[in-house]
């Protein structure tokens, strides 16, 4: 092997790739997984034998209070799935207690605020003391096991610290992206029935301060469930309203608590959390994550994926308000006893040196993040990498969308100077941790490939049309999984047949992730976006419909439709058609236009929130449509996206008239044409 990612053989236009040697020899210890015959024998073994592969890892990694007496039960088709069946654990002294025991002095986490000056670490001993302290408030304000506590946030430690506190005690996290509005808090707090809600004064990102708990107070307005508020201090600001007998400081109400609180037990199939996900259709779905088989995914994935030891350093730049945050800065991380950094700021503040720093300052061996930034900064920002020492680095993560193999190679070039893994993982948040997802050293890749599944996880490419699945490899349709693994969702909150008609009636004995695929020559998994109408936007995933519903409330709006298209530097954009009562705007009037369409993009600001803005809106005169009124999308995104040579058959719609115009439309107010 040489030093660098070598050609194997070509397949399908697409070059193999071998772990560099040094990775192998920048080890800290031997690799977890030797190669691919070891690969090839484990995976196996997790399909064909579930029961004694998951049985022994459960054992192994997993501290249990009670000794599971079955592994698994249940199918995909009755939705009744279940595993470690009467095995008693609690996530927090998984994660927290056991390595505080044995290596009290050694880092947990590290904190990276928005300002870097302000950088620190936490002990597994220290963090051990904080986490029980806020237990103790929960516990002393009534929180009980199974009940459920929202926790809105920035990417501080205080969330970690809240999140296993909440975990510690047996009760339900809610994390709500503190970049939501106050109305989707409001929706999300209510449908969880939260009784508790855990955030701060203010947040700091990029230089700017954020009204944190004002967006709480909003959200909160009529809400009877919440009793309790409890306030972390972040910028200290005394201005910031608090109301008597409900809000709480942090620091107040903590230093009444004992340093340790014991873990409730919980049963393996207890929810560890809620998180909330867009769908192609109605509200946001709460998905349940249960404690036992979680957590092993959690663990497995991070450790076989990453090839992640204890000595390492792992450099997550996710948010905890999104499951890349839930998984892999907390609990993969630290249900190994490896230090996670928490991550406040932004890439580009204070410039765009900020992730290369961090990574120099703390060693970071593994980094893991979206393709979203890796184009910010191979668009403005690439010369700040050769400035810093991030030799340190064995492992280069994406995730949250397809990594374009131009971008592959850069991000192996410019930041793993030719001399790291890289592993482009495909899961979701149903999916808990990695379906389809290289391990690094294990196998080669292909730039551009999500590669082989994961232990335990049978892919399948379904022909939508049919419904039949497709054998063999050089085929496409859409992704199912034919197996259930530990850490597949259970269930939405308090609406399992939402559960079942989302996810496992679409195909019936298979669970159904929404997204098209296609397998390759080599039996490499290509993914190639959403079935249906959900866009990707930076990684964060957002349903059409409730962007829809937003712009249909405007009292100037007829009728809308919205789609996502490719974007260079956010992978997805959304693009909004809409049509215009009569009297509501002159759009030949470009100011009074421009202003219109401003009001529109504050009003989805103001209820989902800013990371959910349109691109571009268009005005147009009428939407294609079906006979039978359906609003025919695909064209919309073949015309945004000038594709009209691939637009397809026009012969279900009422209206083909509307065609021209909207092509008309698009060529004179689009933001820029493709």
């Amino acid at each position: 092997m040489s030093t660098n990612h070598v050609e194997v053989h070509e397949a399908n236009g697409v070059s193999f790739r071998q772990a560099p040697e040094h990775f192998f020899k920048s080890q800290p210890s031997k690799s977890y997984i030797v190669d691919e015959a070891q690969y090839r024998a484990w995976y196996d073994q997790s399909i064909n034998d579930p029961e004694t592969f998951y049985g022994a890892l459960a054992k192994e990694y997993l501290h249990w209070d009670k000794p599971f007496t079955k592994v698994r039960s249940g199918d995909l088709t009755n939705g009744d799935i279940s595993w470690f069946l009467q095995g008693e654990l609690n996530a927090c002294y998984n994660c927290v207690d056991r390595h505080a025991f044995a290596n009290p002095d050694k880092i947990a986490l590290i904190s990276e605020p928005d300002e870097e000056s302000e950088a620190y670490s936490i002990t597994f001993q220290q963090l051990l003391e904080k986490v029980c302290k806020v237990a103790g408030v929960l516990q002393s304000w009534g929180v009980k096991k199974g009940d459920t506590v929202a926790v809105y946030l920035p990417m501080t430690p205080e969330a970690v610290i809240a999140m296993l506190a909440i975990a510690r005690i047996g009760a339900v996290h809610s994390v709500v992206f503190a970049g939501f509005s106050a109305g989707s808090l409001k929706d999300r707090v209510v449908d969880a029935g939260c009784k508790v809600v855990i955030t701060c004064d203010e947040a700091k990102r990029g230089g700017k301060t954020i009204n944190t708990k004002k967006i709480v107070d909003e959200g909160l307005n009529g809400v009877e469930s919440v009793s309790k508020i409890l306030v972390y201090k972040r910028t200290g600001n005394p201005d910031v309203k608090m109301t008597p007998g409900r809000d709480h400081y942090w620091d107040e109400v903590c230093a009444n608590q004992r340093s340790y609180v014991p873990c409730v037990p919980t049963n393996a199939e207890d929810p560890l959390f809620l998180l909330y996900t867009s769908g192609s259709t109605g509200q946001p779905k709460g998905v349940v994550h249960t404690v036992g088989g979680y957590l092993l995914n959690a663990a497995l994935s991070t450790r076989f994926v990453f090839d992640l030891h204890p000595e390492d350093v792992f450099f997550t730049a996710g948010d905890v308000g999104w499951i890349t945050g839930h998984t892999y800065a907390l609990y993969g991380p630290l249900s190994l006893g490896t230090a996670s950094i928490i991550f406040e700021s932004t890439p580009a503040y204070p410039d765009y040196g900020r992730y290369w720093r961090i990574i120099n300052r703390w060693k970071a061996t593994h980094f893991y993040v979206a393709p979203t930034a890796m184009r910010l900064i191979k668009k403005v920002g690439e010369a700040e990498i050769a400035k810093y020492d991030i030799s340190s680095l064995r492992v280069l993560g994406s995730v949250g969308e397809p990594i374009q193999p131009d971008l592959w190679e850069w991000y192996n070039e410019k930041v793993g100077n030719n001399n790291c893994c890289i592993v482009d993982t495909y899961w979701q948040t149903e999916s808990g941790a990695h379906l389809i997802t290289p391990l690094a050293g294990a196998f080669p890749t292909k730039p551009g490939s999500a590669s082989l599944p994961f232990f335990g996880i049978a892919p399948a490419i379904i022909d939508p049309a049919t419904g039949k699945e497709l054998e063999g490899n050089d085929v496409a349709g859409v992704l199912a999984v034919k197996s259930t693994w530990p850490s597949v969702a259970r269930t939405v909150y308090n609406d399992h047949s939402r559960y079942m008609d989302t996810y496992l009636k679409p195909f019936a004995g298979y669970y159904f992730t929404g997204d098209n695929a296609a397998r390759d020559n080599d039996g490499y998994y290509w993914i190639r976006g959403r079935a249906d109408d959900v866009v990707n936007v930076s990684g964060h995933r957002l349903s059409t419909n409730e962007i829809e519903t937003v712009l249909d409330e405007h009292p100037g709006v007829t009728e809308c439709a919205c789609i996502g298209i490719n974007d260079d530097l956010t992978g997805q954009a959304v693009v909004a058609f809409i049509s215009l009562k009569e009297g509501a705007c002159d759009i030949n009037n470009e100011s009074e236009y421009a202003a219109f369409k401003k009001s529109l993009v504050m009003e989805v600001r103001g209820v989902i929130g800013p990371f959910a803005s349109p691109k571009a809106i268009i005005a147009v005169s009428d939407l294609p449509k079906t006979r039978s009124g359906k609003i025919m999308r695909r064209v919309l995104r073949k015309i945004a996206s000038n594709e009209m040579e691939q637009i397809g058959d026009l012969s279900t719609m009422a209206n083909p008239e509307c065609v021209p115009k909207i092509i008309a439309a698009v060529d004179s107010q689009f933001f820029v044409k493709k």
